[in-house]
């Protein structure tokens, strides 16, 4: 018996394998990744032609670093997207019970139990410190639930008398980056952070844990040698040392999010939620309304431990806003 599948957003093959009639091109609003990306720079072909080294290496973390708040550049980590980091957790101490504050992005219960750890997922801070590792996602994937800093801190410390660690998911903190626990990492915590959704470019595949010692010596012993490429690494330190488009596109994305939540909100059956690049729409007619959208070529994220839950990324151009504004408004009216 194969493993249970884990969905994902962005699988444009599933969307077209479920709604074949539907119009070509398809409007992908299953992931939460920034539709305006980051302009990637011209890169010489020598990038492509030899290994990175290890100074390259080395300045990439540095600038995340600085762009995350991180007190020093030797607490970062880089690889080849925050899975890859996920995955390899588990790996690093023995086996023990990991409670994740959920519900949430599922690859983190996956990836422990995967690796033969007991874990419970649960719906409330105070059971979080029951287990030796604690998973949170901050803000939360789907609903952009938010956890405050002092909580976090506490949570870390009750770990602390066992060993036990505090794994804060930060995958969305750079638009929505006010408790971001970087700044103030604690000796039990490691923090995640996610390149590609920010800056628009998750086929580089980027990610960072920033970590204590111990554990950023054990990842990067897994990880091995060049574990992030030449020209990942020459576009991710030159996008994340531009803090005026960051700035820019906070701005500009939060003015979509608004957008989406004006559009959403006569279908919706609650309150809109989510993140700056994702908007969580909660419907009993949610079946039907993904539907309508697939047989309209907007594919948009569902969610296997709820059927009444959509979640909504960006449109990217002017052309996507109303195919999705007419969509919607035909649906609303009927």
């Amino acid at each position: 018996m194969g493993e249970a599948r884990v969905w994902h957003g962005g699988d444009l093959d599933e969307a077209r394998r479920l709604f074949p009639r539907a119009p070509e091109p398809w409007i992908d609003l299953s992931t939460g990744i920034n539709p305006i990306a980051y302009p990637v720079p011209a890169l010489p072909a020598s990038l492509f032609a030899r290994l990175p080294s290890p100074a390259d290496h080395l300045d990439l973390e540095a600038a995340a670093a600085q762009a995350y708040g991180a007190t020093d550049a030797a607490m970062v980590v880089a690889a080849p997207g925050t899975q890859v980091l996920i995955s390899l957790l588990p790996h690093l101490r023995g086996r023990g019970r990991v409670a994740v504050f959920g519900p949430t992005y599922a690859e983190h219960a996956h990836s422990w139990r995967k690796a033969g750890h007991d874990v419970v997922e649960v719906q409330s801070l105070d059971l979080l410190d029951r287990g030796d590792v604690a998973v949170v996602v901050n803000p939360n994937n789907p609903d952009g639930r938010l956890i405050g800093r002092e909580a976090l801190l506490r949570l870390a410390e009750d770990l602390r008398p066992r060993g036990g660690w505090l794994v804060v998911d930060e995958a969305f903190a750079d638009f929505d980056a006010g408790e971001s626990l970087v700044p103030v990492l604690p000796s039990n915590v490691i923090i995640l952070r996610s390149f590609g959704k920010t800056y628009g470019l998750a086929g580089l595949r980027i990610g960072f844990a920033l970590a204590p010692e111990p554990v950023v010596t054990s990842l990067r012993s897994a990880l091995g040698p060049w574990a992030v490429s030449g020209p990942a690494i020459e576009t991710g330190r030159t996008a994340l040392r531009d803090r005026e488009w960051l700035e820019a596109a906070r701005g500009a994305r939060a003015a979509d999010a608004s957008r989406l939540d004006a559009l959403l909100s006569s279908v919706a059956g609650a309150p809109l939620r989510g993140t700056i690049l994702y908007r969580l729409l909660e419907s009993i007619r949610a079946p039907e309304l993904f539907q309508v959208l697939g047989e309209h070529g907007i594919w948009v994220r569902r969610f296997q431990y709820s059927p009444h839950l959509l979640r909504f990324g960006l449109p990217r151009d002017e052309a996507e806003w109303q195919r999705l504004e007419t969509v919607l408004g035909r649906y609303s009216q009927h």
